[in-house]
């Protein structure tokens, strides 16, 4: 009997002994680092508040050996600008609109298709599934790693010219659009003169008269003071925007695993948090940007019907050239996701 307890109380030690090294191993694949992460919106937009609720979970979950640092409000440069930067491994992250990714993977283009959604549990069920990961699955031989997507919001039409009630009101106007060739020729069959320009440029643009105005997320709209210099915001939603999580490769490959399952786990948290405050920031920004003057319209479902149908020949041509294996994924995902 005292041999079963004695027999009981090394393996006991042991154990604390195999689970306290385990732990001393642990610690010690954490690094101190300082990651910069990059994005173009202001510290009171809801991206900004998601870079720094990760960063809140980095620290903790790493004892504060990780840390980091935000630079908002487009401070390392535009999202291509910061894409090549994480390319070449000089800045460790960002949260640019997934359609600047178009460039480099073409089918990111997907995303920016108008009157795909509706609602932003069709969105997330789109971008947390399989069509999600398949495109993300594309990024590491281009340099990137994703960790998810945040919600940007659904994009609507602002402007200094006239409230936009019916399709045929955006004819001729000279609004700004995300340089990227799905939005440039969607705008265009709308009858508008799309022009493409980083967001740091558009409030001096609009308010020297050199566009008529612009789109973007009510949130975008409110943080950047845009009702300063336009008069008209129109409820359009054409298209659903998604900022889109990313680590340079180059600094990922540095990571021990720990490390990487350390940001991994932090991210999935930050998602739901951004994702919650930015569908009530955006609730929240209607009220503010006419309470500052703006004139808010909404337009019909039949004339948004209408506008659908008119970009739906732009939308099957690039269909036609990306990658059939993604396009199955794409058709068979939305389908679902429309049912929600």
């Amino acid at each position: 009997m005292r041999m079963n307890r004695l027999i009981d109380g090394v393996l006991a030690l042991t154990a604390c002994l195999a689970l306290s090294a385990a732990g001393g191993a642990s610690a010690q694949e954490i690094q101190e680092r300082t990651i910069k992460f990059g994005h173009l919106n202001n510290t009171d937009h809801p991206i900004s508040m998601g870079v720094r609720k990760f960063g809140e979970l980095i620290a903790a979950k790493s004892d504060g050996k990780l840390k980091l640092k935000e630079y908002p409000a487009s401070q390392l440069g535009s999202d291509m600008q910061q894409q090549g930067a994480l390319r070449g491994g000089t800045q460790e992250m960002s949260a640019p609109a997934s359609t600047s990714l178009a460039g480099i993977v073409r089918e990111f283009g997907l995303l920016d298709f108008p009157f795909a959604v509706s609602n932003s549990a069709q969105a997330d069920a789109l971008l947390d599934g399989p069509l999600g990961k398949a495109l993300m699955a594309k990024l590491p031989e281009k340099g990137l790693v994703a960790l998810g997507f945040w919600e940007l919001g659904f994009r609507n039409v602002t402007n200094s010219k006239r409230p936009i009630a019916k399709a045929d009101d955006l004819v001729g106007l000279k609004l700004r659009v995300i340089p990227n060739e799905v939005f440039v020729q969607s705008f265009k069959a709308l009858g508008v003169n799309p022009v493409p320009m980083p967001i740091s440029e558009v409030y001096t643009a609009m308010e020297t008269k050199a566009i008529d105005g612009h789109e973007n997320p009510f949130s975008v709209i409110h943080s950047n003071k845009f009702y300063e210099v336009q008069k008209f915001v129109s409820a359009t939603n054409h298209v659903y925007g998604a900022n889109i999580l990313l680590v340079s490769k180059k600094f990922w490959d540095k990571l021990s695993l720990t490390e990487q399952k350390i940001l991994q786990d932090s991210m999935k948290e930050a998602i739901a948090y951004e994702r919650t405050m930015s569908r009530a920031t955006a609730t929240k920004s209607v009220a503010e940007l006419q309470a500052a003057g703006m004139q808010y319209s909404e337009l019909p479902p039949a004339e948004l019907a209408k506008m659908a149908a008119t970009v739906k020949p732009v939308t099957d041509k690039f269909a036609a050239d990306y990658d059939p294996a993604i396009m199955k994924i794409y058709r068979e995902e939305l389908a679902k996701a429309r049912k929600l």
